[in-house]
């Protein structure tokens, strides 16, 4: 098999790994208020709260562990990193499927968060296959593939609802462990030996991995962009199913639909978009008109009065999807590719820390705004204006980086192709994939 073959179908492999998860994931969103009213006898206002820690002990478990898990894959390889983390996955979904108490709801967010490495590590092996000038257009296919599992999970999650909350916890369980299958079976390792670097415990740690790139000063701006971006686009997903069962009565199916619609077009702003896009407009223009797109989004969301008008700005919303390639396609060549490993643990936690306080903080919001229909203060669409803020302050960051570091301009220093490895028994060495004769002339960024 020749090596450009070999390595599109590693490119294909990754990808359903990463679509394969997020199915998973994206089953239980529609069901899970409807199981916590079930478990707790309590309105959506209150189910609303508990979904909220429930984001939180997730998010932290993540913060935490996150630059453990993407520090041991630089030391390791990708691989076994992402199979593990798959089969922590699988024990989570088994867990919550037979939930008799809250608590155990919990126990598998915390085991979740431990394992939940998946789409860093995913990430880091991207980057490993792909030259730097091609990663904002490999991003934005991870970001399809994400999307995809969007379009994909809600809707079987929606559908299988209907015969009851814990079903598409069983089938989460099922796409867990096939997932962990297909990449035991098919993936190969993408970093070489030679490429890797040892395990230092003091770089493993949430504040350890910021640290250790603070040497690359804008780094740590695009770190803060992601961190605002994430603290809105992660409580959408946590907040969505309690606002529109309050304001809309949704039935389960109707939001799995709704999100499935949603990711439609978030999927193909990433894969079909965002690359040609970033090839004539530059990345921070392609991340600066994505970030303005989602804060009209939210704002538009928070004062729907009918369902028109919330399918018309989530049409908006899709075009945020342009926004996370883009600046992760900049953030990738801030650092070499030894530390890609590292970067993408140090996003991961950043993408955590916001998940921590985004998704608890909206769901808070939610509940003081809507436990009282008839008070004066009753506004479900609170949280999505508390979203939009967030985006705002990412967009002035983001313009200001682009601006003093030159982010357009900058060259990269994650440009130099790994050394040739012989493969260890029954795997393939995967090589940088260049598709076609433009990537003789990189781009302008």
């Amino acid at each position: 098999m020749q090596a450009a073959t070999r390595s599109r179908l590693t490119l294909t492999c990754i990808l359903i790994t990463i679509l394969i998860d997020m199915i998973g994931v994206g089953i239980i969103v529609p069901v899970l208020p409807e199981l916590l009213e079930d478990l707790t006898g309590g309105s959506v206002a209150e189910a609303a709260v508990i979904g909220g820690y429930l984001v939180f002990a997730y998010a932290f478990m993540q913060f935490v562990f996150s630059p453990v898990l993407g520090n041991l894959s630089d030391r390791f390889g990708r691989r076994p990193v992402l199979l593990l983390s798959l089969l922590g996955l699988t024990f989570d979904y088994l867990m919550m499927s037979i939930a008799p108490f809250v608590w155990y709801l919990f126990v598998g967010r915390i085991i979740a968060g431990i394992a939940g490495a998946a789409l860093a590590t995913a990430t880091a092996y991207m980057a490993d296959i792909t030259p730097p000038h091609k990663r904002t257009h490999r991003f934005g296919l991870i970001g399809a593939a994400f999307g995809l599992g969007f379009i994909i999970g809600p809707v079987i999650g929606g559908e299988l609802g209907e015969f009851g909350p814990r079903v598409p916890f069983f089938a989460a369980a099922g796409l867990a462990f096939a997932n962990f299958l297909f990449g035991l079976l098919v993936l190969p390792e993408s970093l070489p030996k030679s490429n890797r670097r040892k395990f230092n415990i003091r770089r493993a740690n949430p504040l350890g991995a910021v640290v250790a790139l603070r040497q690359y000063s804008s780094v740590l701006w695009l770190l803060a962009v992601l961190f605002f971006l994430q603290l809105a686009t992660q409580a959408l997903p946590t907040i969505f199913s309690y606002f529109t069962v309050e304001v809309f009565n949704f039935s389960s199916s109707t939001i799995g639909r709704t999100l499935g619609a949603f990711g439609i077009g978030f999927a193909f702003s990433q894969a079909v978009v965002a690359g040609p896009l970033s090839k004539g407009l530059g990345e921070p223009a392609v991340g600066i008109f994505g970030l303005a797109a989602a804060a009209i989004a939210f704002a538009g969301i928070a004062f729907s009065a009918d369902v028109y008008q919330l399918y018309l700005f989530i049409a908006v919303g899709t075009i945020s999807g342009l926004a996370p390639p883009a600046i992760n396609g900049v953030l990738s060549r801030q650092v070499p590719d030894n530390s890609q490993g590292e970067l993408q643990g140090a996003v991961n936690a950043a993408s955590s820390l916001a998940t921590i306080i985004g998704p608890l903080g909206a769901t808070q919001i939610f509940s003081y705004y809507t436990s009282t229909p008839t008070s004066e203060h009753y506004f479900p669409g609170a949280p999505f204006i508390a979203c939009g803020i967030a985006v705002l302050l990412a967009l002035i960051l983001f313009a200001i980086a682009a601006w003093r570091f030159e982010l357009g301009r900058r060259p990269s220093i994650a440009d130099h192709p790994h050394a040739p490895e012989v493969p260890p028994p029954g795997q393939v060495r995967v090589a940088p994939i260049e598709e076609d004769e433009d990537d003789a002339h990189p781009p302008r960024h």
